[in-house]
C-alpha cells in the first residue's frame, strides 16, 4: 500500500447435513442445522408486519436531498458514472448498480425533473457501453470513474483487470431491469451493451460464479454466502441465467441461536473455504427494498433483525449492523450477527477481526425502518438523523465503542437511503411502473 495514498483511497480499498434437532461444530461455532426450515421458523405467523406505505414527512423529504447531495458532489461529468466514497474517482459495479437505483428514486421522488434522469442514465449508458472487459467477457471489479479504465481497488490501472464479482454484475444487472422498467426507451440502449457480455458465465450448474486474478491467473470460483447468494441469484434470474442452486439458502442453512433468537447461518465454514461468511443486514434489507420479499427472504429477515433488537434490549447498545465503510482502518468492514464463528463479529474481506470497530449502520437503519417501522427501527433511524451533511451526504454510521461518528462518506450508503426513502411511499423499486 502506498504512502500517498489519500484517506478516501484507504476507505475505498477496504471494499470489497445432518437432521434437525442435531448439531455441528463449524469453525469451532455449534450450529443447529435444519431441514431444511422446517421447526425453525413460521411462515404463517411473521414476526414483524410490513410497514405501511405513506407520503415522506418534511423530515424525511430533507434526508432524501441529502442523500441525493452525495451524489451530485460525486458525479464524473465524463462518464456519468459516481464514486463510491467522496472525493476518489473509483468504483464498482455493486456501487454503480446503488447508483442507477438512487437515480430511479430520486426521480419517483420528485428529487430530480425527468430531463435530469434522462440525461443521467443515457450519459450512464453510453460509458458502460465502452468499459473494457476482462479477456471480453466480463466487467472487471474496479473502474476509474473519470477514464472507465480498469484497475485494482487502489485505483492502480491494470490493463488485464483483477476478476470479476458475480454478485456485483448481478446487483447492477437488477439496476438495469428496474431502469428499464422505469423507463422502457432505455431498453435498447441497456441490451444493445448486455449482449457483448458473456452473463453465461458468471452462472455456472446454478451457481454464481466469479473470478480472482492469482499468481497471474484468472481462477473461478463459487461466490456468494448465505443471504448474499439468493439476493444475487434473484437478480440474475431476473436475465433468465441459471440460478437454481443458488435461488434459496436451504441446503447451505443452519441455525445458531443469539441473543435468544434464532439466525440463520451459513454451513460453509469460512475456515474451510477461506472467505467470510457474515450473517448481516446487508442483503435482507436490499432484497426487501429492491425486489420485495419472498416467503424465504422475509423469514430469515426476521430472524436478522430480532437478534439485533434481542442485543439492544439487552445491552442497550443500538444494534443495526451491515456492511460499511469506515473511516479509520480497515476502511471497510462487515458487521454482523455472526460470522467466522462468532456472534457480533465485525471482520474484514481477509477474515480479520476487529471489534471494536462494530457501527450503527446509517443506511441500514432506514432501510429496515422503511421495511418494518417498528418501534426499535423508529428509534434507530432517530440516533442516526444527525449524521446527514447538506450538500455533502450521509455518514455512514455511529461506533458503538466510542459513540463517535464513522464520518465515512460512501455512494452505498446514500443510495440505499435514497431506495428506503422510495419504498416508504411505493413500495419495492422492482414493482415501480415506467414513466413513458
Amino acid at each position: 500500500m502506498s504512502n500517498s495514498l489519500s484517506l478516501k483511497s484507504l476507505w475505498f480499498m477496504g471494499g470489497l447435513l445432518a437432521a434437525a434437532g442435531t448439531a455441528t461444530w463449524l469453525d469451532g461455532a455449534t450450529i443447529r442445522l435444519a431441514d431444511p426450515l422446517a421447526g425453525r421458523v413460521d411462515f404463517q405467523e411473521p414476526l414483524y408486519a410490513l410497514a405501511d406505505h405513506r407520503p415522506l414527512t418534511y423530515k424525511e423529504q430533507q434526508a432524501a436531498q441529502i442523500a441525493w447531495d452525495f451524489i451530485e458532489k460525486n458525479t464524473q461529468p465524463e462518464t456519468g458514472w459516481v464514486n463510491s466514497v467522496a472525493w476518489f474517482p473509483s468504483s464498482t459495479l455493486w456501487d454503480q448498480g446503488s447508483y442507477l437505483m438512487a437515480l430511479v428514486s430520486a426521480d419517483v421522488l420528485d428529487i430530480i425533473d425527468d430531463a435530469e434522469f434522462d440525461d443521467r442514465a443515457t450519459l450512464f449508458l453510453e460509458s458502460l457501453a465502452r468499459i473494457e472487459l476482462i479477456d471480453g467477457v466480463l466487467p472487471n471489479k474496479v473502474y476509474n470513474t473519470q477514464t472507465l479504465q480498469m484497475t485494482d481497488y487502489a485505483d492502480t490501472p491494470t490493463p488485464d483487470g483483477i476478476g470479476w464479482s458475480a454478485l456485483d454484475i448481478a446487483r447492477l444487472l437488477l439496476s438495469l431491469r428496474i431502469l428499464e422498467r422505469h423507463a422502457p426507451h432505455l431498453g435498447p440502449q441497456i441490451r444493445q451493451t448486455l449482449v457483448s457480455w458473456d452473463l453465461d458465465a458468471v452462472a455456472v450448474e446454478g451457481e454464481l460464479v466469479g473470478t480472482s486474478l492469482r499468481n497471474g491467473e484468472l481462477v473461478a470460483l463459487q461466490e456468494g454466502r448465505i443471504g448474499y447468494e439468493q439476493y444475487g441469484a434473484r437478480a440474475a434470474a431476473m436475465w433468465g441465467l441459471d440460478v437454481s442452486m443458488a435461488l434459496s439458502s436451504r441446503r447451505v442453512l443452519g441455525w445458531r441461536t443469539i441473543n435468544g433468537a434464532d439466525v440463520p447461518v451459513d454451513l460453509r465454514s469460512a475456515a474451510r473455504y477461506q472467505t467470510i461468511n457474515p450473517t448481516s443486514s446487508e442483503p435482507y434489507v436490499l432484497m426487501g427494498l429492491e425486489m420485495g420479499f419472498d416467503a424465504e427472504s422475509r423469514a430469515l429477515a426476521e430472524q436478522v433483525l430480532a437478534a439485533q433488537e434481542a442485543r439492544f434490549d439487552a445491552s442497550g447498545h443500538m444494534t443495526i449492523v451491515s456492511e460499511d465503510h469506515l473511516d479509520d482502518a480497515p476502511h471497510f468492514a462487515y458487521a454482523s450477527v455472526f460470522s467466522n464463528a462468532r456472534n457480533w463479529a465485525v471482520v474484514d474481506a481477509d477474515g480479520g477481526q476487529h471489534p471494536d470497530m462494530r457501527t450503527q449502520s446509517t443506511k441500514a437503519s432506514f432501510g429496515w425502518d422503511a421495511l418494518f417501522d417498528t418501534p426499535f427501527t423508529n428509534h434507530s433511524v432517530a440516533r442516526v438523523s444527525g449524521l446527514g451533511r447538506s450538500g455533502i451526504g450521509w455518514y455512514a454510521g455511529i461506533y458503538e465503542k466510542t459513540g463517535a461518528r464513522n464520518k465515512a462518506l460512501a455512494l452505498n450508503t446514500n443510495a440505499v437511503i435514497l431506495t428506503a426513502l422510495h419504498y416508504r411511499v411505493h413500495g419495492p423499486l422492482w414493482n415501480i411502473h415506467g414513466s413513458d
